[in-house]
């Protein structure tokens, strides 16, 4: 069977013929994504169930992807808004939150992109500078809100690390559009690449997991990136030593945030 690929949806106010009502919806790119790696995608919206116990979702499921969407609940992370951040779903954040925290300490492949490497990030204690013209005076990671077109640029990956080897090379061009980008990383994590226009994190990573990764970049809308079919591979290895028994030990050095 193929690898199963949980993804976390965004709920947003749309018109269903003379309906207007609230829908959990993702952008089917990160389905055609999954499904061109060989996996099957399966939407997990939000639960109040789930922020209490998200066994039971990732028990269902091979991985977790945290995919883009709407910026993050600065509450989470113990900020005030910045007047440029707005649109957070808080009922979004905490199950995806949930989620993340759980799925590491049960060692299922996480994939985090864009805004779901920020919330990986927050899940285990970190922050988000929450505008990035403030801090680098540039609006080159977002140029154009809605395009990718005069945004991209290259990454550097460490070498030998999760991100250089999903990619499948050291420095990895990228499809770039976000406003926001971690600050202060979360505890169990590493930076394991940077934007080459500013030395950003763009890629943070989880020692000693299975595979956990967040990347600032959209691998779904890169045809040429491998970072989707990396993640994929790594859920069907979950899914087969599942199969046989496994039973991941925690790490201590990556737990829920306090």
């Amino acid at each position: 069977m193929r690898p199963v690929i949980g993804i976390c949806p965004n709920l947003v106010d749309a018109q269903w013929g003379v309906w207007s009502q609230r829908a959990a919806l993702t952008p089917f790119a990160y389905v055609v994504a999954v499904q061109a790696a060989g996996g099957m995608a399966l939407v997990i919206p939000p639960d109040p169930q789930l922020e209490r116990d998200p066994d039971g979702a990732l028990a269902a499921i091979d991985g977790l992807m945290v995919a883009g969407g709407n910026d993050l609940d600065p509450a989470s992370y113990g900020a005030e808004p910045h007047p440029a951040t707005h649109s957070w779903v808080p009922e979004r954040d905490r199950s995806e939150l949930a989620l993340a925290r759980r799925a590491v300490e049960l060692d299922v492949p996480v994939l985090g992109i864009c805004r779901g490497m920020q919330l990986l990030n927050v899940a285990f204690g970190g922050t988000l500078l929450q505008h990035l013209p403030d801090a680098y005076g540039h609006e080159d990671h977002r140029r154009y809100p809605g395009s990718f077109d005069g945004a991209d640029h290259d990454v550097r990956l460490r070498a030998g690390s999760v991100a250089a080897r999903a990619a499948g090379e050291e420095r990895h061009a990228t499809k770039s559009h976000h406003h926001q980008g971690v600050d202060r990383i979360g505890r169990g994590l590493v930076v394991s690449g940077w934007a080459t226009l500013d030395d950003l994190p763009e890629a943070i990573e989880a020692p000693g997991r299975r595979f956990v990764l967040g990347v600032q970049w959209h691998p779904e809308a890169d045809p040429d990136s491998g970072v989707i079919a990396a993640f994929v591979g790594a859920a069907r290895d979950y899914r087969s030593s599942r199969g046989s028994g496994y039973a991941p030990a925690r790490i201590a050095s990556v737990t829920s945030a306090a």
